[in-house]
């Protein structure tokens, strides 16, 4: 139904001008069909872009672009994946409209965090999302390792006086065309899971596409958004995989949003629940996910492990 293309992850780099070259391939303007094969122009809706990991870890990085050039970002991975983004967003001209962090978990906002502090990391207008405080996540985190790196990412938005907006829950924003609804924002009673819990839920679309984003949300934020008012705009062309596609929201939560593709971010190993040992050997539950989403009409599947991927 919607056009797309498939670019193979480029290897590590070799300098800033390999990069920027591969980086450039893929902001070309043309892109193939999902169905025809057939090349289309681009131009006609936003762009999409779901970046690979640098890094072994899992991570979470969307790069947005509307149909007049406009930068939103959401989220953009850990650390080590802050490299490869700034290379990306240079070749899309060094600015970001938005820059949208969904919770306080540093494989979201490691990126940013180390980009904030250099002299030529791309502008950002705004820093978006509805983010606790740090003795929230110090009282509910999982110890130093949620609490410490939370207080380094909110220390380098100090020092980089980068404008901040705390989103509240059914606000919209529109950006050149494109529409952004807050579905879901944090939430601080939930103390299971709970930075998890807190993902900002944000439905992305204009007149051709729409994108649900979950974030990293777990089953009882789940819960609370279905059995909330906004569940309705829950429906969407194309859905984020809730916590990389393992251990998420429920299935009936990925049933009401009825999306004909998925996008997971999500790496081999983290795909094929692989600790080491093979297939299905690891703890996490993303085969079991796999399985239930088998069930569902979904028409494609766009995992991280496949490399850079582009949807027109």
């Amino acid at each position: 139904m919607l056009p797309f293309l498939y670019e193979k992850e480029m290897s590590k780099f070799l300098g800033c001008w390999f990069l920027l070259l591969g980086v450039g391939a893929g902001i070309g303007g043309l892109v193939f069909g999902a169905e025809s094969g057939q090349p289309v122009r681009s131009g006609r809706a936003f762009v999409l872009w779901q970046l690979p990991n640098q890094t072994h870890s899992q991570m979470m990085c969307y790069v947005l672009r509307t149909v007049h050039g406009k930068i939103i970002v959401i989220d953009g991975g850990m650390t080590g994946d802050a490299a490869y983004l700034k290379g990306f967003l240079a070749a899309l001209g060094n600015e970001v409209e938005t820059w949208i962090v969904t919770h306080a978990h540093d494989d979201h906002f490691g990126a940013l965090s180390q980009l904030l502090g250099q002299t030529d990391a791309p502008r950002i207008k705004a820093v978006c999302g509805s983010l606790p405080d740090l003795n929230w996540v110090k009282a509910h985190g999982v110890g130093p390792e949620d609490a410490k790196p939370y207080e380094q990412f909110l220390e380098a938005l100090r020092k980089a006086n980068q404008p901040r907006m705390d989103l509240a829950l059914g606000q919209e924003m529109k950006i050149d065309g494109l529409r952004l609804e807050v579905l879901g924002v944090r939430n601080l009673e939930i103390t299971n899971n709970a930075i998890n819990n807190s993902s900002l839920v944000l439905r992305v679309s204009d007149k051709r596409k729409s994108v649900l984003f979950t974030a990293d949300l777990g089953v009882e934020g789940g819960r609370k958004l279905l059995n909330s008012p906004y569940a309705k705009r829950l429906p969407a062309d194309y859905l984020q995989m809730a916590h990389h596609g393992q251990n998420g929201v429920e299935e009936n939560f990925y049933q009401a949003v009825h999306a004909s593709y998925c996008l997971w971010p999500t790496p081999l190993w983290l795909w094929d629940n692989d600790s080491g040992k093979g297939k299905g050997s690891g703890p996490w539950k993303t085969l079991e996910v796999r399985a239930g989403m088998d069930k569902l009409s979904i028409k494609q599947h766009y995992v991280m492990t496949q490399g850079l991927i582009r949807i027109e």
